[in-house]
């Protein structure tokens, strides 16, 4: 082969590859597509970690509250609102909260 074929040759060669990387760039399923499910995999990756922790923290809870009657107490009076006969309840406004 000689010089100036061998030129042709790499510039054909390196036309169909540039050609081919902005056919991916432009095409709804190339490259935009490839980066907008990367970006919903590290949405979905956090998420999972985010309800990963809140299940430990939900066993962490319900072994609690199965084993220790304080904690079944604390967790009937702040989530249920329950009190004891006789005692006496007071609401405070929380700031920044108006009726």
């Amino acid at each position: 082969m000689t010089a100036s074929r061998k030129i042709l040759w790499c510039t054909c060669y390196v036309a169909v590859v540039l050609g081919l990387g902005v056919l991916s760039a432009v095409d709804p399923n190339g490259l935009r597509k490839h980066r907008r499910l990367d970006v919903e995999v590290r949405r979905v990756s956090a998420e999972n970690r985010s309800l990963r922790l809140e299940n430990v923290r939900l066993r962490r809870e319900a072994r609690a509250l199965a084993g220790d009657p304080a904690a079944l107490e604390r967790a009937a009076r702040e989530e249920l609102n329950f009190v004891r006969p006789g005692e006496w309840v007071y609401k405070l406004d929380e700031p920044g909260v108006r009726p």
